[in-house]
């Protein structure tokens, strides 16, 4: 089954291992951002992602919902149709041990085992990614959407992965992540902006679970 282009990505950044303090005050910063992160329970984020293939003029636009619970690794990722943004076309779903993959379209659900290895970090910590495995760099302050934002550069400490580049821009005074931008060897952009931010919501825990009863005639394929 087709995978989820934007969860596809956020793995692609959160697969490294090797911790790297390079400047002090890019330290700083996100020093700060994951200490509030990690003080909360639950997390809601509305988000924007964008893919530009500057080549082939190619620019698409998908919004979503993040909620997790980082410190148990359990997390439920919507993306919304194009056409009717109150429509989900796809769910990423986790409790923590199984893990669930659902395309509307194809009516079917992947259920697979959560992998635990050290190289495989998932959306629940989208937010601490930049902790593992970067040389990271402050490069100043810019005014981003009527905010005054911190951009720090983030350079994968692997030279062989398939991007060279991931640009954090920080809200200053709420101290939290705004957007990320990632730079891949081809040409192309990854953009996420995170739209709002919810810190530890009021959600019911089956929603880290895949039931059948809320997606009637949907084929559950167990992978396990």
């Amino acid at each position: 089954m087709k995978k989820l282009l934007v969860i596809s990505v956020i793995l692609i950044t959160a697969s490294y291992t090797a911790f790297a303090q390079k400047d002090a005050d890019a330290q700083k910063i996100l020093s700060t951002l994951s200490k509030k992160y990690r003080s909360y329970d639950l997390i809601k984020a509305d988000f924007t992602f964008t893919l530009e293939d500057q080549q082939a003029g190619v620019k698409e636009t998908q919004t979503g919902t993040l909620v997790s619970r980082p410190k148990a690794n359990k997390f439920k990722v919507s993306i919304y149709s194009q056409d009717d943004k109150a429509t989900i076309t796809q769910e990423i779903i986790s409790d923590g041990k199984s893990q669930w993959t659902y395309i509307k379209k194809d009516k079917e659900a992947e259920l697979s085992d959560v992998d635990h290895s050290e190289d495989n970090l998932n959306p629940a910590q989208l937010f601490t990614i930049y902790e593992h495995g970067y040389k990271y760099i402050y490069t100043g302050d810019e005014k981003v959407d009527g905010k005054v934002c911190q951009i720090v550069d983030l350079t994968p400490e692997d030279a062989k992965k398939p991007f060279f580049k991931v640009r954090l821009t920080i809200d200053k005074a709420k101290k939290q992540i705004y957007s990320a931008l990632i730079f891949d060897k081809n040409g192309n952009r990854y953009t996420y902006v995170i739209r709002t931010f919810t810190p530890n919501p009021k959600v019911p825990e089956t929603i880290f679970t895949f039931d059948k009863k809320d997606h009637p005639g949907v084929e559950v394929v167990d992978l396990r």
